[in-house]
C-alpha cells in the first residue's frame, strides 16, 4: 500500500476509533485511553517539520471537536509532536541523516518501549493538567496521566502485537 493512504488512513481511522469508541470508556472514573496519539509515533519523521505539526494540529483538533475539549487535545498532540525529535535523537541515539532509513518496528524493543512511554506521558500529564487546571487537584492529574498512560500503552503494545504479528 502506498505509504501516503496509509498514513491518510491511520489518520482518519485513529481519529473515528477514539471519538466513537475510546471517548466512550472510563473505568474507574479514572482511566480513559487516548489512542490516537499513536499517529504521532508512526508518522515518518522528515527534516520539514512543518506539514507533520499541522498533521499533528489537525489530529488534535478533530479529536476535540469530537470530545467536546476546547483546545486541550491540540495543545497536548503539538507539544509531543514538537519534541518527539528530541526524544527520537535520546531513545535511538540517531540524527537528522538516519530519519529517511529510519523504520521504528525495526528497533530494540527497549528504545521503542522508551520513547512511547516518554510521549504518552507528557501528552497526558498535559492533557490531565489542563483538563483540571488547578494545584489542589494535582494528585489527581497525577493518577489520571499515569493510570490512563497505562491503559493508553497496554491497549497501543497490545495492537502492535496484534496487528504486525506475522505468521
Amino acid at each position: 500500500m502506498n505509504k501516503t493512504l496509509y498514513h491518510i488512513i491511520l489518520f482518519f481511522s485513529l481519529i473515528l476509533l477514539q471519538a466513537l469508541i475510546l471517548n466512550n470508556i472510563l473505568l474507574f472514573g479514572y482511566v480513559n485511553p487516548y489512542l490516537y496519539i499513536v499517529f504521532i509515533f508512526l508518522f515518518p519523521l522528515r527534516k520539514n517539520r512543518f506539514p507533520f505539526l499541522t498533521y499533528a494540529f489537525l489530529l488534535g483538533l478533530f479529536v476535540d471537536f469530537f470530545s467536546d475539549s476546547g483546545g486541550i487535545h491540540t495543545l497536548a498532540t503539538l507539544t509531543i509532536a514538537y519534541l518527539r525529535p528530541y526524544f527520537f535523537r535520546v531513545a535511538f541515539q540517531k540524527t537528522e541523516s538516519d530519519y529517511e532509513f529510519f523504520k521504528l518496528d525495526q528497533e530494540n524493543f527497549g528504545k521503542i518501549f522508551n520513547y512511547i512511554v516518554s510521549l504518552t506521558l507528557i501528552h497526558h500529564f498535559i492533557l490531565f493538567s489542563f483538563i483540571n487546571f488547578s494545584f489542589q487537584n494535582f494528585s489527581k492529574v497525577i493518577v489520571n496521566t499515569l493510570l490512563s498512560g497505562i491503559f493508553t500503552l497496554l491497549l497501543y503494545f497490545l495492537g502492535t502485537f496484534i496487528f504486525r504479528r506475522k505468521i
